[in-house]
Formats: structure tokens, C-alpha cells, sequence
């Protein structure tokens, strides 16, 4: 804190030309103690007070100030050890205290204001923004922020992950944006740009030397543990934390991003260009887009491709969930490619099934045509199919099933009673109705239904409908085309003809 300048000019005068002690001056001038010291030791004047007593560090300060000139970063229970080795017998606390003071301070570092042509550069980087709860995962929310430096024009983009598929995913989505890309795009030593590096010898990841050369651009990590060299980006992310992500409230990933997209395009644009403040950032970036780099007319693909390995059921396991796969190929290794929206499988060539990504954790992702095959070739599959679907659904029915079975009851129907239930009322309220099920201690799909019926009738819903409807009652209720009436009046007129020969 700075002491103005009219209180340090009265200090000195009440110390040099009245001799008030210090604990006089603070008292009248409403200050501390420290800086009415301060002040005085500022100007030159001698220590105020005692003398100093001796200390029992000072005769080893020479050997402690020369092993921390050559060795900055020892610590200070280290160097305790050895000072008391010759003869030190201070406590360890206070050791530690007087250290603070004598340890050399780094020099402080002076910096160039860097300015960049229009076009030339863009610096990228990834910010954690907490976690995201889909179903029973949860997954890291990363925020891909790209900055073009001479413009400030800030790209964002979330995503579930920091993969490398959505690495560049962020750099497509920031490049289509802005109808071009920089010639040189800085990074961090990340390990989706840099897999070793020795000093200035780097070996970067092949997949990103592949993209920057389809994009025609020059990737450039910066110097280890030298922040300062992306400062845009860095700063970039701390104004969208500030910014944008503050309170926000949203949905999903998809209306964050479109949130994301309004305010890169607006509040973001329409601020002040540090190097030209005279100018908003929407202003400097129209001179700047006709001089990036034209994009290819092929943009690069994107999709993950996994090998995987199917075992004795007809399931591939990818990010966490399970996918169906016909059951003519178990026991083989099979290719996943995968975009954020589908998941596709593929023998080769041959695409086998085609899936909307889930990500959540845990999951069965199925194609009812899958499930039906195996069904077809093994009766007894239709059980187990039944009884792993209730298990995702609602996990305890299968306490149900066991206090059931403890009791001699018939699974397989019991099964078949709650598929049904499943199907008409879904798994959040089925889940519920087993639940309360087994507090009342009766593991009956009865008890089950009931539940289910109580707990429509509170909150006023429709009762549900079978979908498949007993073929006695669909024919009861099957139309019928009434006959024309004057088909009867024929056959009276003819029953009268004939009476009357008669």
C-alpha cells in the first residue's frame, strides 16, 4: 500500500524535528506502527529503537545465502539439516521463518508487446469448465477456444471430452465459422499436438501433422512452462468464464454450443480490439477474414475409428455403452466409426449396424431386428433378453426376482408380467412401483401393477393402452359395411307375389 505523500511528509517531521516515538506518530496519524518504520527507513534515517540482538543464524547467514545462490529451490527442512550438522540449535519453526527472508527472489521478467499481421496467427487451447451429469456418466465439459491475434475474434465450442476427434472437430467448426484459417496456429505442448519434445526437438502427433498439412497451415508449440507466449488464448478463456459462463443455464451440449455461437457472434465481437481501441473486434476481424487462408474444398474427416472385439453376445463395447451387432458375427474384431450423432459398425467394408451415440455410461444400445435374430435361432434366449432389459431399466426388479424366487414363484412368468408393465408405463415408474413393492414385502407383479395404477391415479394420467390387443377383441371391434335396405324391400315384394297366386 502506498503512503501518501503529505503523511509521509509529516511523520518526518514529527520524528526529526519534535522526536515523537514512533508509537506516538501512528497513534496521532491513525496509521501502523510498520509504516511510520517504513517511512523512516525509506528516507535514510537510522533503525528506529534498540538496537537488534544477535541472532543465533547469524553466524551461518554467509554459508546459507551461498548454498541458496547455487542451489534457488532447496528447501528449507533440507537446509536446517545441514546448518544444525554445524552447530546450529535454533528450532526448526523459526529456521524456517528467518529462510523466508534470505532466499533470493527471482528477477522479475520484462516482456515485448507482440503485435501480429492480419491473418498471420491464431493461438488454441482447451479450458475445464466442471462436469457434465449425462444419465449415470459423468463427463468432463471442455470448452475448445480458438483466438485469431491481431482481431481478438474468438471462436468457442463444448464438448464431453478433450479427444483428438473433437480437438479437430473445434478447428473445422472455427475455420468454417470464419471462412478461412491462420497460417500459423500456436499451442500448448499438448498431448494431442506434442507426443516428445527435447528442448527445440519435437515430435509431433502424426494425426494433427496430417490435418495442419490438409489445412496448408504451420502447427507451433510454445516453449515449455512459457504461458506468456499464448496469452491471448489464456486471457480468452478467463473472459469466457467471466463472460459467458457464468450463471448460465442450459439444457444440453447442443444449446450451449448455439448460446456459445449468439455470443461469439455478438456481445464478444461487438467489444473493444486491445491493440486499437478505437475499433470494436467485428471491425478489425472484416479486414482481416480476406486475408486467411482459403479452406479446401474437401474438409478433413473427422470420425473416430476403433477395432473391437465382440464376445459371446452380440454387443460391442464403445465410450462406455454397449451397441448391437447381428448375432452372425460374434467372436470377431469389428471397426467402429463414430461421429458425434451416430455410431456406425462396420466387417470390413460392410456397414452391420447403424446406432444414435449415446453418453451416458453403461447403457445397451439395441436394433430391435438384432435382438429379434437371436431370438428366432434360441427360444430359450427370450428370457434372458427379457430379464436384461428389465435390469437396465429398473434395477430392482432383479431384488424383485430373488425375494420371487426364495418363495417358489414362477420367474418366467413373473418376468414376462413386468416386460409388459415396462412397456405400457416406462422404466422411471416402474422403477418406483417395484420399489414400493418390496417395502409392503410382496415380490408379486400384482402389488407391481397396483403401484403403478396408484400412482397414475395421483397424478391424474390416462389409463394405458396394450399396443398388442387380444385377436378377440381387434375382431370384435372390427368395421362391418352395412348392406343396402333395398335388397329387403325386393324380397318382400317377391313374398307377396307369391301369396297372392297362391
Amino acid at each position: 500500500m502506498v503512503t501518501p505523500p503529505d503523511i509521509e511528509a509529516r511523520i518526518l517531521r514529527l520524528y526529526h524535528a519534535e522526536k515523537w516515538l514512533i508509537g506516538t506518530i501512528a497513534q496521532q496519524l491513525h496509521v501502523h506502527y510498520s509504516v511510520v518504520g517504513r517511512v523512516l527507513a525509506q528516507a535514510g534515517l537510522p533503525r528506529p529503537g534498540p538496537p537488534p540482538r544477535k541472532s543465533r543464524i547469524d553466524p551461518y547467514l554467509a554459508f546459507i545465502r551461498q548454498t541458496l545462490e547455487t542451489f534457488p529451490a532447496l528447501t528449507a527442512s533440507r537446509l536446517y539439516v545441514m546448518v544444525r550438522e554445524r552447530g546450529y540449535r535454533g528450532s526448526p519453526d523459526h529456521f524456517r521463518h528467518l529462510i523466508a527472508c534470505h532466499r533470493p527472489r527471482p528477477k522479475a521478467e520484462a516482456y515485448l508487446r507482440l503485435r501480429s499481421l492480419p491473418g498471420e496467427q491464431g493461438q488454441v487451447d482447451w479450458g475445464h469448465f466442471g462436469h457434465l451429469e449425462i444419465g449415470r456418466a459423468r463427463r468432463p465439459l471442455m470448452a475448445f477456444v480458438m483466438v485469431l491475434s491481431h482481431s481478438r475474434q474468438i471462436f468457442l465450442r463444448f464438448f464431453p471430452d478433450a479427444r483428438m476427434e473433437n480437438f479437430l472437430r473445434g478447428h473445422v467448426a472455427a475455420f468454417s465459422a470464419w471462412h478461412g484459417n491462420p497460417r500459423v496456429l500456436l499451442y500448448d505442448n499438448l498431448k494431442s499436438v506434442v507426443l516428445e519434445r527435447q528442448g527445440d526437438a519435437i515430435r509431433f502427433h502424426p494425426t494433427l501433422l496430417s490435418f495442419a498439412g490438409h489445412y496448408r497451415y504451420e502447427p507451433r508449440p510454445v516453449a515449455i512452462a512459457r504461458g506468456n507466449e499464448k496469452g491471448r488464448v489464456a486471457r480468452a478463456i478467463r473472459y469466457v468464464r467471466d463472460a459467458f459462463f457464468a450463471a448460465r443455464n442450459f439444457t444440453d451440449l447442443d444449446d450451449l454450443n448455439a448460446q456459445a455461437d449468439a455470443w461469439c457472434n455478438g456481445p464478444a465481437a461487438d467489444r473493444r480490439c486491445p491493440d486499437e481501441p478505437e475499433r470494436t473486434v467485428r471491425q478489425v476481424f472484416a479486414d482481416e477474414a480476406p486475408r486467411l487462408l482459403a479452406l479446401p474444398d474437401n474438409p478433413a474427416p473427422l470420425l473416430e475409428r476403433v477395432s473391437v472385439s465382440v464376445g459371446k453376445t452380440p454387443y460391442v463395447r464403445f465410450d462406455l455403452n454397449d451397441y448391437t451387432v447381428p448375432h452372425t458375427h460374434v467372436r470377431r474384431i469389428l471397426t467402429v466409426l463414430a461421429d458425434p450423432h451416430e455410431v456406425r459398425i462396420a466387417d470390413g467394408a460392410d456397414i452391420l449396424a447403424r446406432h444414435p451415440r449415446s453418453y451416458d455410461k453403461g447403457a445397451q444400445i439395441e436394433e430391435p431386428a438384432h435382438i429379434q435374430g437371436l431370438l428366432d435361432d434360441k427360444r430359450a434366449a427370450r428370457q434372458h433378453s427379457a430379464n436384461d432389459r428389465l435390469a437396465q431399466a429398473a434395477p430392482a426388479s432383479q431384488t424383485l426376482l430373488m425375494r420371487a424366487a426364495e418363495r417358489g414363484a414362477n420367474l418366467g412368468a413373473i418376468t414376462a408380467a413386468l416386460a409388459r408393465l415396462l412397456e405400457r408405463y416406462g422404466a422411471a415408474a416402474l422403477q418406483d412401483a417395484i420399489l414400493e413393492a418390496l417395502v409392503r414385502d410382496v415380490p408379486h407383479p400384482n402389488a407391481v401393477r397396483l403401484a403403478l395404477e396408484r400412482q397414475r391415479e395421483q397424478l391424474g394420467g390416462e389409463p394405458p393402452v396394450a399396443i398388442v390387443m387380444p385377436a378377440h377383441v381387434r375382431d370384435r371391434d372390427a368395421s362391418v359395411r352395412p348392406h343396402a335396405l333395398e335388397t329387403y324391400d325386393q324380397l318382400k315384394d317377391q313374398h307377396d307375389a307369391t301369396r297372392s297366386d297362391n
